[in-house]
C-alpha cells in the first residue's frame, strides 16, 4: 500500500473488492483467530492509506450484520496490544451499521434468555462498548469516538440516552487529570467523543447541552496542559461549540480560539484557524469584522512567532472563504508583507520559516478572494514580496510556497508585472536549488525594472546580515550579478550605505557588508566607469587592517591574500623584496604556534596560499613550521582543525614550489626534503584524537590522505624516482587500513584515494606492493562505480587483501575496529567478509599460521589501546565462536591460544571498563576449546571474574560460563557437570560478594581449580606519609 500514499484515490475502484475478499475470511466460522486478525490488520492498512471516511460506506450495513459484529466485539480483550487493529475496524464497522433506519428496540425481542437471566438491550450494549473503548490508550479510542457520533444522534438513542451519555462524559472529564498518563488517555477519549458528536449532531439537538459542555471545558484548563493533542482537541471542540452557539455566545468562544492561534504546537494553531474561518462565515458582517480586528492584534512584534503563524493561518482561512472585506485590504497587506520576511534570531539559528510559509498561503488566498481591481493599489508590493520570497528565502519550502502563490495570482489576477515571464523562470522546480535562485534566476528577474530596486534593498537590508554565513555569501554574489542592472543605484545609494556597516559592531553585518563592498566594487570595475569607488574600498581595507581584526582563515580571505601578493608584492623581475619576504614569512610561521586554534588554522591556510616567489628560499622554514602544527602535544591535543589545515597547506606548498630532484631544499621538493614531507603526512594518518565532538582525528586523517595523494601524484608526474619503495608501501598500507575501518565517510575517502593511486597511469605510481593482485581485486572498470560507503560492497573486497602479506597487518587492524564495532550494518558485513576469508584458509595451515601471528602482533602492538583492543576482543570472541581456529583445537598447548590467553589477561589487568571486561569473558570462554594446561588457567581467570566488584561482570561471567559448558561439555567431568550447571544457574550473582564468593569457591572445589585468595593490603607506618601497597 505504501506506493499509494501520494495518490490514494487510485485505490478507489479496487476498495470494494479487497474489502469483500477480507470480509469473507472474517465471516467464515472456520477461520482461526490469527487469520481473522490478519484480515482485520489488512483492512486497517487499507483504511490508513485511503482514510476511514472514504472506506466507511463500503462496510456491509444490513440488519443481519449487527449481531455478529457485536458478538465479535464482545470476545475482544480491550487491553490486548496485539489485536488493536481488529477492535478498531470492528468499531468502525459498527458505527456504519448503527445507521440502519430501524428502532433498535425491535432487535431485543424477549429480553429474558433461555437460562432465565435478563439480557442487555442492544442500545445499551452498543453504548457500553463505546464507553469501554473511549478510555483505552490505542487507536480503537478514535473509532469509538466515530461510533459515538453516529450512534448518539440516532432519533431513538438521542431521546433516551443522549443526556445520560453527556453526563457520563462530563463527569469523566471533571474527575480526570491531564497531568497523569491514565487521565490524559481518558480526557483524550472524552474530547474526541464530544467533538465528533457536536460535529455530526443537529444544532437544535446539541444546543441545550452546549453551555454546560463549554463550562466544563473551561474548568479543564486545557490551554495550560503540556499535552499537544489535548490542546488541539480542545480547539476542535471549542469551534464546534461556537458553531452551535453562533451569535449568542460569540465572545466566549472567540477568546478561546484566539488563544489557540498562539499555541506552541502547529496542529493546535491550525485547528483554531479553521475554527475561526468556519464560525466567522456564519456571523453577521459587523461581528465578522470584529474578528478580523482581533486577528490583526496577533501581528505585533511583541508577539511570538507562534502568534504570527496562527494569525497568518487564520487570515488565509478567512481569505479563502471570501470573508476578508475589501475595506480591510489596506490593514492586512502591510502585515502580510512583514510576515513574508519574518525571521527572528534564536541562538545560533532563527525561527520564522513557518510564518513565511503561512504568509505565502495568505497571498495564495488573496488571489481567490478579491477582484483584480481591488488589489491594483497593492500589486507592486505584493508581487515584489513574493518574487523576493521565491528567490531569496533560505528554506526551500518557503521558496516553493511563494512560487505557488505567485503563480495563483498570475493566473487569477493577471495584473502582476511580467508574471508569465517570471513564472517560467521561477517555477516550483526551478526554485528548489538555492544557488540557482540567488545567482541565476535573481539576475533574470532583476532585469525587469519593477523588481530591480526591491530585490537589491532586500539583499542589503535583510540578507547580508543573515545569521547563516552561506546566505550572506550568496547574497553578496547576487549583488555582484545584479549590479549591471542598476549601477547608478549601487554606486550612489548602496555602497555609501554599506561602508558604515562594514566597521560596525555586529559580526554578521560586518562580514556581509565587507563581502558586499568587494563584490559590488568588482562588478562596477567591469563597467569601467566607477573607478573612483576603489579609493573608498582601499580606505576600508586600511581601517580594517589598523583595527587588527583577528584573521580566521576564511577561504575567501586566503584566496584574496594570494591575489594580493601576486598583484602587489612582486617586482618587475618576478621576485619578492627580501626584507618584505622575510618579515611576512617569519610572521606567518611564528603565528603557527599561537595559543588560539583558529589563528593557527588561518596562518596555515595563508602559507598554503602564498605564491612561489614568496616561498623561494624559505621553503624549509615553512615546512618546519607546518610540521610543528601537525604534532600532538598535551596542550593542543584537541586542535584537530589546525592539524588538518597544516597538512592541507603542506600539499599546497609542494604543488606551488614544484619538484626538482637535485634542487635546493629551500626552493623545491627534492631528495633532501621529500622523506621529511612524507613522514609528516604519514603521521597525520595515525591521528585518532577524540573529544566531545567525536572522532575529530578523522578530519586530520582525511586531510593527510588527500595530501599524500596530491604529493605522490605531483612526484610521479615530475620525478617518480624520488618515491622510494618503503614510502609507497607505507602509503598503500595505511590507505588499506583506513579502507577497512568503521566510519563510512573516511572509509570511502580512503578507498577512493587508494584506487586513484593504484590506477593512475600518467605514468603509473611506482613500487605499489602486489599491484597485479590489487588490479584483479579492484578492476579499473569499477574504480568509479564501487561504493565504498556501502559496507556490503566495501568489505568483501578489502578483506581479500588479508591474503597479501604486505597488507595483512594493516587490513586486519582496520577490520578489528569494524568487526568489533557497534554499527549493525558495518559489523554484519565486515564480520561476514572476515569469516568467509577464514573459511578459505582453513585447508592451508601456513596461511592460517601466518594470519594468527599477524593477529597476535596487532593485539600486542595495541595492548591497552582501548580504541583497538576493546573491539579486537569482541572480534576474537566472534572468531572463536565461529570455529575460525578449529585446526588448533586438537593440538596440546598450541602457541596461538596460549599467547592469546596471556595477552587477554594482560589487557584486562586492573581494568574498570565494563565493555572490555565483558568482551574478554567471551574470549576466555572460547579459548576453553583448546587442549592443554591452559584450561585450568582459563577456569581460574573466569572464577576470578565471578567475584568481580561489578555485579554486571559477575552475572555476565556466570551466564557465559554456563553457555560454554553447554557447548563444550567435555571440558568438565560428567560426574560434577550437573552440579556445576545448577550452581551457575541458581545463584544470584548480583548478591553481596561474601555470598557470591562462597558459591564461587564451591565451583573451584568441584572442578579442582585452586581457590583465588584475597590479597591483604599492608600498611607501613614510619615517620614518612602512609602508603598502601597491594601485593
Amino acid at each position: 500500500m505504501d506506493k499509494y500514499q501520494e495518490q490514494p484515490h487510485l485505490l478507489d475502484r479496487h476498495l470494494e473488492g479487497m474489502m469483500n475478499s477480507l470480509l469473507d475470511i472474517i465471516r467464515d466460522s472456520g477461520s482461526p483467530p490469527p487469520l481473522v486478525h490478519l484480515a482485520f490488520k489488512f483492512l486497517y492498512i487499507i483504511t490508513k492509506v485511503r482514510g476511514y471516511k472514504r472506506f466507511l460506506p463500503l462496510f456491509p450495513h444490513e440488519v443481519r450484520d449487527l449481531q455478529p459484529v457485536l458478538d465479535m466485539l464482545a470476545k475482544q480483550n480491550p487491553r490486548d496490544p496485539d489485536t488493536w487493529e481488529t477492535r478498531y475496524m470492528l468499531l468502525l464497522w459498527l458505527s456504519m451499521i448503527c445507521l440502519i433506519p430501524f428502532d433498535l428496540a425491535r432487535f431485543d425481542g424477549n429480553l429474558v434468555s433461555m437460562e432465565g437471566q435478563a439480557r442487555q438491550p442492544t442500545m445499551d450494549r452498543i453504548l457500553e462498548i463505546a464507553k469501554c473503548y473511549l478510555v483505552v490508550s490505542d487507536k480503537a479510542r478514535d473509532a469509538a469516538a466515530v461510533l459515538v457520533s453516529k450512534f448518539i444522534v440516532r432519533p431513538d438513542v438521542r431521546q433516551s440516552r443522549m443526556a445520560d451519555f453527556l453526563d457520563w462524559v462530563l463527569s469523566m472529564l471533571s474527575k480526570s487529570s491531564s497531568q497523569t498518563m491514565e487521565g490524559t488517555v481518558i480526557v483524550n477519549g472524552m474530547l474526541q467523543a464530544l467533538a465528533q458528536l457536536f460535529k455530526h449532531g443537529k444544532r437544535e439537538d446539541c444546543l441545550p447541552y452546549a453551555a454546560t459542555v463549554l463550562k466544563c471545558l473551561d474548568n479543564c484548563k486545557l490551554s495550560e496542559s503540556n499535552q499537544m493533542v489535548l490542546r488541539k482537541l480542545g480547539m476542535k471542540l471549542v469551534q464546534r461549540l461556537g458553531l452551535t452557539f453562533v451569535k449568542p455566545k460569540v465572545a466566549k468562544w472567540r477568546s478561546q480560539l484566539l488563544i489557540g492561534l498562539k499555541d506552541k504546537d502547529t496542529i493546535v494553531r491550525w485547528s483554531a484557524a479553521k475554527g475561526i474561518g468556519r464560525i466567522t462565515g456564519r456571523l453577521p458582517k459587523e461581528l465578522a469584522d470584529d474578528v478580523i480586528g482581533s486577528l490583526l492584534d496577533c501581528f505585533s512584534f511583541q508577539e511570538t512567532d507562534n502568534a504570527w503563524h496562527g494569525g497568518c493561518l487564520a487570515l488565509a482561512e478567512l481569505g479563502r472563504r471570501g470573508l476578508l472585506l475589501p475595506s480591510r485590504i489596506s490593514d492586512v497587506v502591510p502585515v502580510m508583507l512583514k510576515a513574508l520576511t519574518y525571521d527572528e534570531k534564536r541562538g545560533a539559528c532563527s525561527v520564522g520559516s513557518n510564518v513565511r510559509d503561512a504568509a505565502c498561503y495568505v497571498c495564495w488566498a488573496f488571489a481567490r478572494a478579491y477582484e483584480p481591481a481591488e488589489l491594483i493599489p497593492f500589486i507592486n508590493h505584493i508581487s515584489s514580496a513574493l518574487v523576493i520570497a521565491a528567490v531569496f528565502d533560505r528554506d526551500v519550502n518557503c521558496r516553493r510556497a511563494a512560487s505557488a502563490a505567485f503563480q495563483e495570482n498570475v493566473g487569477r489576477q493577471g495584473t502582476f508585472p511580467h508574471g508569465i515571464d517570471i513564472l517560467t523562470a521561477a517555477d516550483y522546480f526551478a526554485v528548489g536549488n538555492r544557488v540557482n535562485c540567488y545567482l541565476t534566476i535573481s539576475v533574470y528577474i532583476a532585469g525587469f525594472p519593477e523588481y530591480t530596486q526591491p530585490m537589491i534593498d532586500h539583499l542589503v537590508n535583510m540578507k547580508i546580515n543573515h545569521w547563516d554565513g552561506v546566505i550572506r555569501e550568496l547574497s553578496t554574489k547576487a549583488l555582484h550579478n545584479i549590479t549591471p542592472q542598476a549601477p547608478e543605484y549601487m554606486a550612489n545609494v548602496v555602497l555609501p550605505r554599506l561602508l558604515p556597516l562594514s566597521v560596525g559592531s555586529d559580526l554578521h553585518t560586518r562580514h556581509g557588508a565587507i563581502l558586499a563592498c568587494a563584490e559590488i566594487t568588482h562588478a562596477l570595475w567591469y563597467l569601467s566607469c566607477y573607478q573612483s569607488y576603489f579609493l573608498t574600498v582601499c580606505t576600508l581595507i586600511e581601517k580594517l587592517s589598523l583595527s587588527k581584526m583577528p584573521f580566521k582563515g576564511d577561504p575567501i580571505i586566503v584566496s584574496a591574500l594570494a591575489a594580493l601578493c601576486n598583484e602587489f608584492y612582486i617586482n618587475e623581475r618576478g621576485e619578492a623584496d627580501p626584507a618584505l619576504q622575510d618579515e611576512l614569512v617569519t610572521q606567518y610561521v611564528s603565528e603557527l604556534q599561537n595559543a588560539e586554534e583558529m589563528i593557527r588554522c588561518g596562518f596555515s591556510r595563508a602559507l598554503g596560499a602564498l605564491p612561489r616567489f614568496l616561498l623561494k628560499g624559505r621553503l624549509q622554514q615553512v615546512l618546519e613550521g607546518l610540521k610543528k602544527v601537525t604534532q600532538i602535544s598535551p596542550e593542543d591535543v584537541s586542535f584537530a582543525e589546525s592539524r588538518r589545515d597544516a597538512l592541507i597547506a603542506i600539499a599546497k606548498v609542494c604543488q606551488t614550489v614544484g619538484v626538482k630532484g637535485d634542487g635546493s631544499q629551500e626552493e623545491y621538493v627534492c631528495r633532501d626534503n621529500v622523506d621529511q614531507i612524507y613522514a609528516t603526512l604519514l603521521t597525520g594518518v595515525t591521528d585518532y584524537t577524540t573529544d566531545s565532538r567525536g572522532d575529530v582525528g578523522g578530519w586530520v586523517r582525511e586531510a593527510a590522505m588527500t595530501s599524500l595523494m596530491e604529493v605522490t601524484l605531483l612526484l610521479v608526474q615530475n620525478e617518480a624516482e624520488l618515491i622510494n619503495a618503503n614510502i609507497c608501501k607505507q602509503i598503500m598500507c595505511w590507505l588499506a587500513q583506513q579502507s577497512a575501518e568503521k566510519i563510512d565517510k573516511f572509509r570511502a575517502h580512503a578507498g577512493s584515494v587508494f584506487l586513484t593511486l593504484l590506477h593512475f597511469d600518467h605514468p603509473p605510481v611506482p613500487h605499489i606492493p602486489h599491484r597485479e593482485e590489487l588490479e584483479r581485486i579492484f578492476p579499473r572498470s569499477e574504480k568509479e562505480t564501487l561504493n565504498w560507503n556501502a559496507a556490503s560492497e566495501a568489505f568483501p573486497r578489502i578483506t581479500q587483501l588479508l591474503g597479501l602479506p604486505s597488507y595483512q597487518y594493516h587490513v586486519l587492524l582496520g577490520l578489528s575496529v569494524s568487526v568489533g564495532g557497534l554499527t549493525e550494518t558495518t559489523l554484519r558485513y565486515s564480520a561476514q567478509s572476515l569469516f568467509d576469508y577464514m573459511k578459505k584458509i582453513q585447508s592451508d595451515p601456513s596461511a592460517l599460521e601466518s594470519f594468527c601471528e599477524t593477529l597476535l602482533k596487532v593485539f600486542e602492538d595495541n595492548l591497552r589501546n582501548d580504541r583497538v583492543s576493546v573491539p579486537l576482543l569482541t572480534m576474537l570472541d566472534q572468531m572463536l565462536a565461529n570455529g575460525c581456529f578449529d585446526m588448533f583445537t586438537e593440538q596440546e598447548n598450541h602457541p596461538f591460544p596460549v599467547k592469546l590467553f596471556t595477552l587477554c589477561k594482560e589487557e584486562i589487568k586492573r581494568s574498570k571498563d565494563i565493555r572490555k571486561l565483558r568482551s574478554s569473558i567471551g574470549v576466555f570462554c572460547g579459548l576453553i576449546q583448546f587442549q592443554g594446561d591452559m584450561r585450568e588457567k582459563i577456569f581460574f581467570q573466569l572464577f576470578l571474574l565471578l567475584c568481580h566488584p561489578f555485579p554486571i561482570v559477575r552475572k555476565t561471567t556466570a551466564s557465559q560460563v554456563y553457555e560454554m559448558l553447554l557447548t563444550y561439555g567435555d571440558v568438565v567431568d560428567v560426574a560434577v557437570l550437573e552440579q556445576v550447571m545448577a550452581i551457575l544457574s541458581d545463584t544470584n550473582w548480583e548478591a553481596e560478594l561474601p555470598v557470591v564468593r562462597e558459591r564461587r569457591n564451591c565451583l573451584c572445589d568441584l572442578l579442582k581449580v585452586p581457590r583465588p585468595q584475597l590479597v591483604p593490603k599492608v600498611r607501613f607506618f614510619t615517620h614518612f606519609p602512609v602508603f598502601t601497597i597491594c601485593f
